[in-house]
């Protein structure tokens, strides 16, 4: 059965689109056929990755989003045999979720044998109550059999609460702990070897193939971004 991964989380700079490159590069290293489209009205970044081939799709007419647009994607998903990667941003979050939603979207895509998942992103930091709060709407809404796979991206910061509690223990997570099909985590490493490699691979959204290929980046550099590679292609492969 094909799969349609969809990256949703209503706040921004979370590591989406990291995530949405990650799914991509995972198909394409596994030999499957995948088409990646950006849906983020703002920043295209998805469809920036040219490792990635991410077509971008138009939701816009003029200032706002317009909903109906999405119907065409939707056309594509049931009738092209392939699985699908989508990026959402956090302005077309509540438009995608809300679509998805209303027009049953989920049912269609089962009906047509195709597996929809929902991938969401928690940070630690200041962003925990905000990416809690988009998990929470996703939980409660998104409908069954849609599967939900969070990413603990603790590369932004420990995903603690302020009473100690970790993301498993938070009541966010144990009152929909049987909508959660997977947790992967992002793990959290040293900022100034680590941290700095990813963040240059991501400024030139590169991809792992591509940097591994790329002068540029130094041998321990891609040492370092081939470590986080194996550890979540590791993680995915247990989930795909």
């Amino acid at each position: 059965m094909k799969k349609v991964h969809f990256t949703l989380q209503g706040k921004g700079g979370v590591g989406k689109t990291f995530v949405a490159s990650l799914l991509a590069q995972y198909h394409q290293r596994e030999g499957l056929p995948v088409i990646c489209l950006d849906t983020d009205p703002v920043n295209a970044t998805f469809s920036g990755y040219a490792g990635c081939k991410a077509e971008r799709v138009d939701l816009m007419e003029g200032a706002d989003i317009n909903p109906r647009k999405f119907d065409s994607m939707v056309a594509r998903l049931v009738t092209e045999d392939s699985h699908f990667v989508i990026d959402n941003g956090a302005a077309s979050f509540l438009p995608l979720t809300n679509y998805l939603i209303e027009n049953d979207v989920v049912k269609l895509l089962d009906e047509a044998e195709k597996e929809v998942v929902i991938h969401t992103i928690i940070t630690g930091s200041m962003g925990l109550r905000d990416t809690l709060t988009g998990f929470l709407k996703l939980a409660d809404h998104i409908p069954e059999p849609a599967r939900i796979v969070v990413w603990l991206n603790e590369f932004v910061g420990d995903i603690i609460a302020d009473d100690g509690k970790t993301f498993e223990q938070m009541k966010a997570y144990t009152s929909h702990k049987n909508r959660v099909a997977a947790i992967l985590r992002i793990p959290r490493r040293t900022a100034a070897t680590f941290g700095r490699d990813l963040e240059q691979m991501l400024h030139q959204r590169l991809t792992f193939e591509e940097v591994s290929q790329n002068p540029a980046f130094e041998l321990m550099a891609k040492q370092r971004l081939a470590i986080i590679q194996r550890d979540v292609f590791n993680q995915l492969a247990l989930v795909s």
